[in-house]
């Protein structure tokens, strides 16, 4: 709360929020209730989830939440991450079953929206039944701009045509090389062209660690990114058996292979060290242009707090990085759209 209530002083433009629920990892259980104190103690920013996970709520809970917080920002621009969740351990203390989460989340979706942008609305589905009702407070954005601002995460391609099917835009979060993911945003913008949709530009998440020299960049970043990518693979159990009994998750069952595969050859903090952005200030910079080129992205989210930093640490990283990095990077070129063949 305190980093955040620095952001807007030191010239950031939004504040995003997670959900994760029972562990230490990231621990903000409602994204909502978060945003909704940054609402109310700053002036400018924008905000953001990334994301709410749709098949752990009732969604019309959740389109009520999106109504409200939009209110408060009288104005503001409101961005709606979105996902269907990958924690074991979420879906079963919130007792929502995971291998039905890709159904889950469709169906959260279409009502979320029917809610948003119709007065008078009902919703029948397999697993959510909405009699004639009506959203109080409608939302203050216009719903269809409302609307048009919801982005999906995912962590697996399969995830891929769900999103660009429905006209939501590309958030990612690092789980893999950003050439992989460069690749997958070129699909993406096929399917949504093919869908009928306009081509829109992603927003990447970068863990950021930003220091005076280069030595002391390299010995934090490689303790709390380190930290970092062994409580996500502890939080997720990245090499349990347990994907490749769970519908929905081949994916990360043939993952959980290759890392068995591997053995002691397989590096993930290697790989989080070499996807974040870490350095002195040039360095941050020439990372972060590096990503833009690749990725095309209208907005950096940078986390500048985790793997147990203490909060000087953290807020010296923050300070440092808004001081020195921010100006430059605000002046980047901005990226063009995505062009696909579709398109054109």
């Amino acid at each position: 709360m305190r980093l955040g209530r620095l952001a807007e002083p030191l010239g950031f433009d939004s504040i995003w929020t997670v959900e994760h629920h029972f562990t230490p990892y990231t621990m903000v259980p409602d994204p909502i209730s978060l945003l909704s104190y940054f609402a109310g103690c700053t002036e400018r920013v924008e905000l953001g989830t990334m994301v709410i996970v749709l098949p752990w709520h009732d969604p019309v809970r959740v389109a009520e939440g999106i109504a409200t917080l939009d209110n408060m920002l009288g104005g503001r621009r409101l961005n709606i991450g979105l996902g269907r969740g990958l924690g074991r351990r979420e879906f079963g203390g919130l007792r929502v079953p995971m291998e039905e989460s890709r159904e889950l989340f469709a169906e959260a979706l279409e009502v979320i929206r029917t809610a948003l942008t119709n007065e008078w609305w009902s919703y029948e589905g397999v697993h959510h039944q909405v009699q004639r009702t009506t959203l109080r407070p409608r939302p203050r954005t216009d719903p269809d701009v409302l609307v048009d601002r919801m982005y999906c995460a995912w962590g697996s391609p399969q995830t891929i045509p769900i999103a660009a099917q429905t006209g939501l835009r590309a958030l990612f979060i690092p789980q893999t090389t950003w050439e992989d993911y460069a690749q997958q945003m070129q699909r993406f913008a096929e399917l949504r062209a093919a869908a009928g949709f306009a081509p829109s530009h992603p927003t990447v998440t970068v863990w950021v660690y930003c220091a005076p020299t280069t030595e002391q960049a390299e010995e934090g970043a490689k303790r709390y990114i380190a930290n970092y990518a062994d409580s996500a693979r502890r939080h997720y159990e990245l090499t349990s058996e347990h994907f490749g009994k769970t519908k929905g998750y081949e994916h990360y069952a043939e993952g959980r292979e290759r890392i068995r595969q591997m053995g002691d050859s397989y590096d993930m903090v290697a790989m989080y060290l070499n996807n974040q952005v870490w350095g002195t200030p040039d360095q941050c910079l020439e990372k972060l242009d590096t990503i833009r080129r690749m990725m095309g992205p209208d907005h950096f989210v940078c986390v500048m707090k985790y793997g147990g930093m203490p909060l000087d640490v953290a807020e010296a990283n923050m300070r440092l990085f808004a001081t020195e990095v921010l100006p430059a990077a605000k002046a980047l070129p901005d990226p063009p759209l995505p062009v696909t063949a579709a398109s054109t």
